[in-house]
C-alpha cells in the first residue's frame, strides 16, 4: 500500500536544513498521499473505539488528563481503556498491519541508513499515535527524546501530522540548532528540562511552531528540544503518528533504571511494553 516505485527522497538541501536545523518538515505529499492519510486515521479511530482486529493486549494505551496538565496524564499500561477518542497516546503500533506497512516507507528506510549507516540494522523504538483531542489536550513539556536505560541514544524522529497541525490545535514547538549542545539534563530519565534550563536554552525568540498540512512528515533529530500546547480549537483535533529509529544493535543497559521509573512513574516515566525494540529495515 505504501510502496512507491520511484519515492521522493529526502534531497540534500533537505538534509542540511536538517542538520543545521535539528529538524526538517518534508514537503506536502512527499511521503503520504491524502488517501493514505485518510486509511490511517480512520485505523487509528477504530483503534480507539475497540473496533480493530488486533491484539490490544500488545497496545499500551494511555487516556488523555481532563486538566491539561501533564502530572494528570493516565497511566501507561497495556491494554484497551473502553470506546473513545480521548486516549493520549497509543504505543506498539507495530502490531498493526496497516501501520506496520507505513513504518518500512521507502523515505523512511533511506533516511534511517543515511543517519546509521547501509552496514546496521534499523530498529525502533515507541512506534506510537499521539492525539490531541478538539478543546482538551495536554500540555508536553520541553525535552530532548532521549532516555538514560539505553546504551545508544536513538538520533531520528520520524513526525507523521495525520491532522492540520498548527498553535491552536497544539503542534509541535521546536527550538532550531538545540541538537548541537547535546544532552542537556542526563538527570532525567527522559530528558526533561529543569526550569533553570527551559530559561537557559527555550527563549520565546528563538520557538518554531511545526505548522504542519495533514499527511505531512517532518523528521527531527532526536536531541533537538521540543514541546507541545493543548488543543485550544474547538473542532479539530491535532493526532500525529511518530516513531523513533534507532541503531538495530541498542540495548537496555541499564535494566535497574527502567524498571525503577516503570513503576515510580507509571503515566509520567516509561510505559509498559516498551522494553523490546522490532528491527524495521535490515542492513544493505
Amino acid at each position: 500500500m505504501f510502496a512507491v516505485e520511484s519515492p521522493k527522497l529526502v534531497t540534500k538541501d533537505q538534509w542540511d536544513h536538517f542538520d543545521k536545523e535539528g529538524y526538517v518538515v518534508l514537503e506536502e505529499e512527499q511521503v503520504l498521499t491524502s488517501e493514505n492519510t485518510d486509511l490511517l486515521l480512520q485505523r487509528i479511530d477504530d483503534i480507539m473505539l475497540g473496533k480493530a482486529e488486533l491484539d490490544y493486549n500488545k497496545l499500551m494505551m494511555q487516556l488523555d488528563s481532563e486538566t491539561g496538565r501533564y502530572e494528570d496524564i493516565g497511566e501507561q499500561s497495556l491494554g484497551h481503556k473502553g470506546s473513545t477518542l480521548g486516549y493520549r497516546k497509543i504505543q506498539n503500533l507495530e502490531h498493526d498491519d496497516l501501520f506496520a506497512a507505513y513504518l518500512k516507507h521507502p523515505v523512511f528506510e533511506d533516511a534511517c541508513h543515511r543517519m546509521y549507516g547501509l552496514q546496521n540494522d534499523i530498529s525502533a523504538f515507541r512506534v506510537m499515535f499521539f492525539n490531541k483531542p478538539a478543546g482538551k489536550g495536554t500540555n508536553l513539556p520541553w525535552h530532548q527524546d532521549r532516555w538514560q536505560h539505553l546504551d545508544k541514544d536513538p538520533l531520528l524522529t520520524v513526525y507523521t501530522a495525520l491532522d492540520p497541525a498548527g498553535l491552536i490545535n497544539g503542534c509541535v514547538q521546536v527550538i532550531p540548532k538545540s541538537h548541537k549542545k547535546g544532552v542537556i539534563n542526563r538527570e532525567h530519565h527522559s530528558s526533561f528540562l529543569t526550569e533553570g534550563q527551559i530559561n537557559d536554552h527555550c527563549p520565546a525568540s528563538e520557538i518554531v511552531n511545526l505548522e504542519l498540512k495533514k499527511g505531512q512528515v517532518a523528521l527531527l533529530h532526536n536531541w533537538t528540544i521540543h514541546r507541545s500546547g493543548v488543543n485550544n480549537s474547538k473542532d479539530m483535533a491535532r493526532r500525529a503518528f511518530s516513531v523513533n529509529y534507532m541503531h538495530g544493535d541498542t540495548r537496555i543497559v541499564k535494566e535497574d533504571v527502567y524498571k525503577q521509573n516503570l513503576e515510580e512513574s507509571k503515566s509520567t516515566g516509561y510505559a509498559e511494553g516498551s522494553d523490546y525494540f522490532p528491527i524495521i529495515f535490515t542492513s544493505k
